[in-house]
């Protein structure tokens, strides 16, 4: 995974603890398709959650942009379809 993001504002701004937590599933995601990226924030999110880490809407775009950067056109669109349907139904 490009290492780019961790130049990022968003990233540097974050407290310790999530910066390793983000760098540790970037170095072991390799998203390539949008239904991949679904089950690896899945399981990302219960990992956190066990952890005692929350993360800001700011943070997890940050997270979804990491894994979207090795998939094709066809597969972020599909990715991008599948966050908005998770924002629809997510209670607020």
């Amino acid at each position: 995974m490009d290492p780019s993001f961790l130049n990022n504002p968003i990233f540097q701004s974050i407290p310790k603890e999530k910066q390793q937590f983000l760098q540790a599933f970037a170095a072991r995601s390799h998203t390539g398709t949008a239904n991949e990226l679904a089950s690896q924030l899945s399981s990302a999110a219960m990992e956190a959650r066990s952890k005692g880490l929350t993360f800001t809407d700011s943070e997890t775009t940050l997270l979804i942009g990491m894994l979207k950067q090795n998939m094709s056109p066809e597969e972020q669109k599909k990715a991008d379809r599948i966050i908005q349907l998770v924002h629809t139904f997510r209670p607020h």
